[in-house]
């Protein structure tokens, strides 16, 4: 059976993000204009799509595949697996807490310097601290790849949206490690209340 995320495994947070369509490590990217206005649509969606669900397929480096349902707020994420069993990952506050209850087993760990961590800033400032290394646009298509600005080479993560009429929505999450392996996110489904979810979603503990 294979981990959740890499955050699982012996070595823990190797855990990382590719791109949706070419994952760009190594200096940040100088952005014009309009990739500027594309990093402050991305920051704002992060920042205000309170309610969100999807449908999620994840890839695990060696091409096996588990499914679940992924909630998300500004600054807490949420997966619960249906395949390939009972699991669940929590990511808030700067902690991930992942549960795998077949093997009755629990990690927990922390945030501060790992690709997910990128994501869950609360409020999320894609400048400073963050380096934003690749910004494309593709037909109807917008992705956004991420790392630390003191330590990219930590990891890359890269987000990848539906551009539609000016409007995004989420559709992939990746993230790569210092080993170049790669886990992936594909949301189907996805909407948003606008309304956020119960606090309770989001606790750090085992037994929910």
């Amino acid at each position: 059976m294979k981990p959740a995320f890499p955050f699982a495994t012996r070595r823990l947070m190797m855990g990382g993000l590719l791109t949706l369509l070419a994952a760009c490590a190594g200096t940040p990217a100088t952005t014009s204009p309009n990739q500027a206005d594309d990093i402050a649509r991305v920051e704002t969606y992060l920042n205000t799509s309170r309610g969100l669900q999807a449908n999620f397929v994840q890839t695990w480096p060696d091409g096996g595949k588990g499914q679940g349902v992924m909630h998300y707020d500004p600054g807490r994420l949420r997966l619960d697996y249906a395949t390939p069993g009972s699991m669940k990952l929590v990511a808030a506050n700067g902690h991930l807490l992942f549960v795998d209850h077949r093997r009755e087993s629990v990690t927990r760990m922390s945030l501060g310097r790992q690709p997910l961590g990128l994501l869950l800033d609360q409020p999320v400032h894609l400048s400073g601290q963050i380096a934003v290394t690749a910004v494309q646009h593709g037909q109807n298509s917008l992705q956004v790849s991420l790392g630390r600005r003191d330590s990219e080479s930590q990891g890359i993560l890269t987000l990848g949206f539906a551009d539609i009429g000016g409007k995004l929505s989420l559709l992939v999450i990746e993230m790569t490690d210092v080993e170049r392996q790669h886990i992936r996110l594909d949301l189907t489904d996805t909407t948003v209340s606008g309304q956020a979810w119960p606090d309770a979603m989001f606790t750090l503990s085992s037994s929910n």
